[in-house]
């Protein structure tokens, strides 16, 4: 892609704050969009290198808000929405805060870059709206299921994206991406929390159901899956999966990580940190012959040792002080 006046929502995240540095690197003019907080604080992108800092345009607001989200469209050529609630935990607890912010967010947005009459708005979706898998591997034609209020306000937000690419022809394009992992991710998903209770020595480690098995992508494909379809003329008006068509359970996760890590491990399974039982995705496995097909994409950290490489990476940013520091592994994060 040439140069390009890009939004990116989201951009303090986890996977945010990765494909921010990505587009600076690779040349465009970046705008980050960062949820307003009176420290100035800007999530992740505090600590990206000073050269990479440097040339970002940071804006701060809440997408909750249309007149701040149209006053960030301003100039803008391409969007990448990735601001979310994303967890499923704290979705039982505040549902409605899910519908405001993810539903009417996106909305907010769409609406915003139609007025602006944007090249490309991809909007991120999440695996967990096929919820259990009808069928393996699960490609984009797989029932919605919202098993969780979190899954049921992504469903609602692809959907209103998606409905401005038919009435208004909004160039939208929607990018799945399935459990996505690496640096920087959140406590509150089951690798950083296997991880960060084996560095504080714990051999009896807490966790969640067992048998639930996931389609892990580490995040460096997950960004390339981004910046592909920002490209891809056949995308827009459609899903894309991004996954790396490797299932694993979250027991077999727990002692592949162990492995990696050359820690004994055992997992006590706390209550606290299960679903509901009709609730929980049990099984998710991403066909990811689309995106081969469309983006010329394919993981490079693939299968079981593509997934093992992954995870010494994970494990090598997670192991510095200074970065193990911001968790704590005693703790259950909603």
């Amino acid at each position: 892609m040439m140069s390009k006046r890009v939004l990116v929502t989201g951009a303090e995240g986890f996977i945010g704050s990765h494909l921010t540095e990505a587009l600076v690197r690779a040349g465009h003019d970046v705008r980050a969009f960062t949820l307003y907080n009176s420290f100035g604080q800007r999530g992740w992108l505090d600590s990206s290198p000073a050269e990479v800092r440097e040339s970002i345009d940071f804006f701060a607001g809440d997408i909750r808000d249309p007149h701040g989200v149209q006053a960030a469209m301003k100039g803008v050529e391409v969007v990448y929405h990735l601001a979310a609630l994303i967890a499923i935990p704290f979705s039982y607890h505040s549902p409605s805060t899910y519908v405001e912010t993810n539903v009417m967010g996106t909305l907010n947005l769409v609406q915003a870059a139609r007025i602006a009459d944007v090249e490309r708005f991809v909007h991120t979706s999440t695996s967990e709206v096929y919820g259990t898998a009808r069928y393996v591997p699960i490609d984009e034609e797989h029932p919605l299921q919202g098993q969780s209020p979190y899954s049921a306000s992504k469903i609602g937000a692809d959907q209103i994206a998606l409905s401005f690419q038919r009435s208004f022809g909004t160039p939208v394009a929607v990018i799945r991406p399935f459990n996505t992992y690496g640096p920087r991710q959140s406590a509150r998903a089951v690798i950083p929390t296997i991880i960060t209770q084996l560095l504080a020595g714990r051999e009896r480690i807490k966790l969640g159901a067992l048998e639930p098995t996931r389609d892990f992508t580490y995040v460096s494909d997950t960004v390339r899956g981004f910046m592909a379809l920002a490209e891809a003329e056949a995308c827009i008006g459609g899903v894309t999966n991004i996954g790396s068509d490797f299932e694993v359970s979250i027991g077999d996760t727990a002692s592949i990580i162990a492995e990696v890590m050359g820690r004994p491990i055992e997992i006590e399974s706390e209550t606290k940190r299960l679903r509901p039982e009709a609730s929980e995705v049990e099984r998710l496995w991403a066909d990811n012959s689309k995106a081969k097909a469309l983006l010329g994409w394919a993981p490079e950290f693939g299968g079981r040792e593509g997934f093992k490489r992954g995870i010494a990476r994970t494990v090598e940013w997670y192991v510095d002080p200074q970065h193990l520091s911001g968790y704590r592994p005693d703790d259950y994060v909603l």
